[in-house]
């Protein structure tokens, strides 16, 4: 065997055996149960760092020990992090970032926030940076530096370590910095002084996991956008029974470096249907200016209807090749449809669906979308908010 392949060989064989074993050794409990409330931690990928594996890794583990995590996604600008700490009012930003620009994007960031109302929310800050910059951070205003080989329980602990009771924010923050306090109390049972109004229009997005509706709901936001209307979306993701933590992803869809400040998002988390405070969240919402609002729910079953007692009409997203006639028929969350949306309408048996959505309809819209190309999403639109242009 040549000496190269008997290399190569070698090196395979040596190569540790693939295992099923988790990466993470945490044990999963809940290590937030004695906080003043639930943690919630931003986390960012600044720059043009395109890899993302490292920072689910942390979610993970953060979620499995009873932290509330909102996952902004990579290509992350300093002000997007800014609107997304800000919107979801977390206790503590986490940005990494692999491109050597921290010098740049870290000051950047700590005047993003400043900018935008949330100058007080601290910022932990990981990835490549060389010692002799860390001081240079902490000047900057950087709570804390993480390098490689920082353990998960170090990382846990500085999340933890950053939650204090909610308490007023100041007027000079701005309408949006006290909306999502507000609805932050709100959501541990306190009473806020915050205006309160219903919103002229609530749409409740809801559909089995996997039918894109976070897709669609960015798409219609940057439509929206285009058309120089402002949205709120509240968007719930799953609780975790065990921990009490939970992954909010959803936000990661909408292109913030697009729509800016035009849609105020914010990630909650729920067991269920546990809506109890919804309708309080939506009377804050109009009370802060907001006229249109999309409520995404967790991805839901064939009983998981609760939301249309809090919407004004009730979209249900399907998708091809995610059930045939007989589950079509079944009582359940078909039922609650003021509108269909057939999502992905370009994979294969898009025309079955159709057909089969139009035996049950009973005249109620059908709309196809493919909503990673906008295909489909300003008629949508235009259905959902008639008053908007």
């Amino acid at each position: 065997m040549p000496r190269s392949a008997a290399a190569i060989a070698l090196r395979i064989a040596c190569m540790p055996s693939p295992t099923t074993e988790p990466t993470t050794t945490l044990e999963k409990r809940d290590r937030c149960a004695d906080l003043a409330h639930r943690p919630r931690v931003l986390l960012g990928k600044m720059g043009l760092d395109g890899h993302d594996r490292g920072v689910k890794l942390i979610a993970r583990a953060l979620r499995d020990s009873g932290v509330h995590v909102i996952y902004s996604g990579l290509w992350q600008t300093p002000r997007s992090l800014a609107i997304a700490a800000r919107d979801e009012d977390v206790d503590c930003i986490a940005a990494s970032m692999m491109s050597n620009s921290h010098n740049v994007l870290v000051p950047n960031l700590v005047q993003a926030c400043c900018d935008v109302g949330c100058g007080d929310i601290r910022i932990n800050v990981g990835g490549i940076i060389p010692q002799e910059d860390v001081q240079g951070m902490l000047d900057a205003g950087i709570h804390r530096v993480f390098h490689t080989g920082t353990t998960m329980l170090d990382i846990v602990a500085s999340v933890t370590e950053s939650v204090s009771p909610y308490g007023p924010v100041q007027a000079s923050d701005g309408p949006d910095r006290a909306l999502a306090r507000a609805i932050s109390i709100c959501c541990e049972g306190g009473e806020v002084d915050h205006p309160r109004s219903r919103p002229s229009r609530i749409i409740g997005l809801t559909g089995s996991p996997g039918a894109g509706k976070s897709t669609l709901v960015a798409a219609m936001a940057s439509e929206l956008h285009d058309r120089g209307s402002k949205l709120a979306v509240v968007a719930f993701d799953p609780m975790s029974p065990i921990t009490s933590g939970a992954l909010l992803g959803d936000r990661l869809r909408v292109d913030f470096n697009k729509v800016d400040e035009s849609v105020f998002y914010r990630s909650l988390a729920v067991i269920g249907e546990d809506y109890r405070h919804l309708s309080d969240i939506l009377q804050l919402i109009g009370g802060a200016g907001y006229d249109n609002v999309i409520v995404e729910t967790v991805g839901s079953g064939q009983s998981d209807v609760a939301i249309r007692d809090h919407v004004d009409e009730t979209v249900v997203v399907v998708v091809p090749g995610m059930g045939d006639a007989v589950q079509m028929d079944k009582a359940g969350i078909l039922e609650i449809a003021d509108t269909f949306v057939v999502n992905k309408a370009d994979f294969e048996g898009e025309a079955r669906l159709v057909r089969e959505l139009l035996d049950i309809a009973t005249g109620r819209p059908i709309h196809e979308t493919v909503a990673t190309r906008g295909k489909g999403v300003d008629e949508l639109v235009q259905h959902l908010f008639p008053k908007i242009d």
